[in-house]
């Protein structure tokens, strides 16, 4: 059950993001693997309400990713202009539909039925959308996204601008838990040459960014 922060502080948010570029660029500065240039904080927008946005345009947060598509089509509504958006939910083909039009990037591409659909709505495709490859590196049955083994004939099956992976490690107590699974996600990126890896959430960000993350996509430590 997701928790929505319907009460949102600007200030508070505004002195999180702070600390959390902070670390970020931290970790890039220490990292073998760091980004060549600033790593980008994506407010995961599914833990606020519409009504609640502005709140965040207020604290200087530019990017949101939304997990649903009625969500997104309903706040993109509302207050599209305030933010660029990103889709950072399982993406479903009967929903690519309603989300593509919206969003200047998908994170998550796992399967061969999304991306046939991706490809046969172009003609409504935000202008410059990117696509990413959901890898399920740690191969659980029940997370989904596209197996290693898998990914180099599902790119090259893909008439799609892919941009780069994603991935979600599997649940880890520390955040160290978590590195090798990134790394695994940076070395199958350089083999296909690809230049974005969004990983990394909340608990686990700092690492993912020593890794060589280019997106971290943050939840409950920038609204508390």
């Amino acid at each position: 059950m997701v928790e929505l922060r319907p009460h949102l502080d600007a200030d508070r948010v505004r002195a999180n993001l702070a600390r959390i570029t902070e670390h970020v660029e931290e970790a890039r500065a220490r990292s073998l693997h760091g980004a060549s240039s600033p790593v980008e904080i994506l407010a995961a927008a599914k833990y606020v309400p519409s009504d609640a946005l502005p709140v965040l345009a207020e604290a200087g947060v530019t990017l949101l990713g939304e997990n649903r598509a009625q969500d997104l089509q309903e706040k993109v509504a509302a207050h599209g202009n305030l933010f660029r958006w990103d889709f950072i939910g399982q993406l479903q083909s009967r929903r690519v539909r309603a989300i593509v039009p919206h969003v200047r990037m998908v994170h998550s591409l796992g399967s061969e039925s999304a991306r046939s659909e991706l490809e046969r709505h172009r003609a409504i495709w935000q202008p410059g959308l990117r696509v990413l490859v959901q890898v399920n590196v740690a191969g659980e049955d029940a997370k989904a996204g596209v197996a290693p083994r898998d990914l180099a004939a599902f790119i090259d099956a893909a008439d799609l601008p892919i941009a780069g992976l994603m991935t979600m490690p599997p649940l880890a107590g520390e955040p160290e838990q978590s590195r090798s699974w990134f790394a695994a996600l940076r070395e199958l990126a350089a083999e296909h040459g690809l230049q974005e890896l969004s990983m990394g959430t909340s608990q686990d960000h700092v690492v993912a960014v020593e890794e060589g993350a280019t997106i971290v996509r943050i939840g409950t430590s920038l609204y508390d």
